[in-house]
Order: structure tokens, then sequence, then C-alpha cells
């Protein structure tokens, strides 16, 4: 990141980009998958997966806030950030690349997997395909009826990846998918460093433009779960009150259903912290859950 964007950054998001991760890749099914990692290995830990179109570079400021007592691994899905393309993507193979970084990672027994938005489908399907190897799921801001938001936008746009002059005018395109009205403006940068890559004549996004297909739906994976979860929903973001009922519902009114307040969909982008509370709170409360009587 260039060090002068952070000048006017807090001490909490400074202080967190001075732990900077491990880069590695693992391969799963043909393909390399890029993951960062923070923390010590072989001790229990978390997966972070990241929405359509975004890349593990979404977690930096959040993942050292867990690092202390865990190995905390976040991965780019295949056709995003640095891992590989694939011809196809679904929901059951993200899945696999998911378990299969928390072994590369050096997790020690059943990771819990946290998703966000598009992740969220992908956390979902881990824990309705796997859910006996996990220790469990926290899924953030996906809504249950429709196809994730990244996708949709990307839909209805070109298959072939715009390419841009110079590396500040594809910076200052980078927005979020769905839009929302705050981006605190450290986090933003930081994360469209992340995001881009030079290619022949110029800049590039990294993410694969014809990663989209149709998903199942959120409502049809949660009755399927064979673990614990939970459930953040973002203040302003795409799941409403009745929604979060239905959800409720759906999960068996056992599953605590969490609300961030005052965020967007993108919590990690405009209310960071918040976020990290209400995790932190999470998996303290299943923690305690675990312990012997």
């Amino acid at each position: 990141m260039d060090p002068t964007a952070t000048e006017d950054a807090p001490r909490w998001f400074r202080t967190a980009l001075a732990e900077p991760p491990v880069h590695r890749d693992t391969e799963v099914e043909g393909a390399r998958v890029h993951y960062r990692a923070w923390g010590e290995e072989g001790r229990p830990g978390l997966v972070l997966v990241h929405g359509g179109a975004a890349h593990s570079g979404w977690w930096d400021h959040v993942a050292p806030f867990f690092s202390a007592g865990a190995r905390v691994v976040a991965l780019d899905l295949t056709g995003h950030g640095d891992s590989d393309h694939r011809g196809a993507y679904d929901l059951d193979l993200w899945a696999r690349e998911v378990m299969a970084v928390a072994d590369a990672g050096g997790i020690a027994g059943p990771p819990t997997v946290i998703g966000h938005s598009m992740g969220g489908w992908v956390t979902a399907t881990v824990g309705a395909r796997f859910g006996t190897e996990v220790d469990g799921i926290v899924i953030i801001d996906s809504p249950l009826n429709e196809q994730p938001p990244e996708e949709e936008r990307l839909r209805r746009k070109t298959r072939t990846a715009k390419v841009y002059d110079d590396r500040e005018t594809i910076l200052g395109r980078f927005t979020t998918m769905p839009a929302q009205e705050v981006l605190l403006p450290y986090v933003r940068r930081h994360i469209a460093e992340e995001s881009v890559k030079a290619v022949d004549g110029g800049w590039s996004w990294k993410f694969d433009p014809s990663l989209f297909a149709e998903r199942v739906l959120l409502r049809d994976l949660l009755p399927e779960l064979k673990c614990r979860a939970g459930f953040l929903r973002s203040e302003f973001g795409l799941v409403p009150d009745t929604m979060a009922g239905e959800i409720d519902a759906l999960l068996g009114h056992r599953v605590p259903i969490v609300d961030l307040p005052a965020t967007g969909h993108h919590p990690m982008l405009d209310q960071p912290l918040v976020l990290v509370t209400a995790l932190r709170a999470l998996l303290r409360q299943w923690a305690v859950d675990s312990l012997p009587d």
C-alpha cells in the first residue's frame, strides 16, 4: 500500500496493516489457489471468504484482530484476486477450495468459516456439504432470494475485462457492488490497490469477468446446514427485517442473527470495528458454549 495513503488513517488501521499476512498458494483440482495467513500455525482458526469480484485483501485490516490466539487464513476463490481462473465456477467447487485452504493454511482442528455476501453463499455451501468437518459458519449480509448482488452487476456487463491506461485511473474507478454511501477512504485505497494488475496496454481488475453463473439460492442452502451458524445483518444492507425473520425461521429459531448498526452491505469498508466486535462476541460465546460442564 502507498505509505502516504495511511497518514490520515486511525491508529487501529495502521496497527492492523503493520501485521502483514504471509502469502501462499495451494493447488485445488488443477488450479492454483492463493491465500493469506496470520497468526501461528497449528492453532484452531478461521477461514475468511470474500464476496464476488473481491479478494482476500478485503480482510487485511480485520484478520489481525483475531490472530493473537488463532490461525487466520483468507483465500482468493478461483476467478478472484491472485488465484487462477477456471472455465466455470460453482459453489460446491469454491466450498472445496475453502476446505483445502483450511488444511493447507495450518489450522488445527475444524475451522470456523466466515463469508461475506457471495462468500456467504460459499460459506453456507461449506456448512451444508462439510458441516461435520467445521466448527461453525458465519454469514455476513447475504440475501435469501436473489442471486449474489456482485454477480448480478457482472451479468449485465461485458465478459471482457476493461483495460485502463494507468494505475491511478483504475484505482479511482474502484467501487463496491452494490454501491454504498460510505467507504472509509484509507480502507478503500488499500483494497483498491490490491484489486488491480498490470496487463498489456495498461491496468485491469484481477477478477475474471466471466465468473458469474446461476447460484443455488441461500434459501435452499440454509435448511441443509449441518453445523452451528451465525448470521450478521447490516442495518443498511440487503437483508431487511422481514427477511431476517424468514432466515430465523429457516434456521429453526436457534441461530443468532446479529444486527450491525450503521453499516452498509460491506461492513468491512464502512464500519469494520463494528464487524470485528460482533464477530468477537459471537466466537467468544461459541467458545464458552463448548466448555465442559
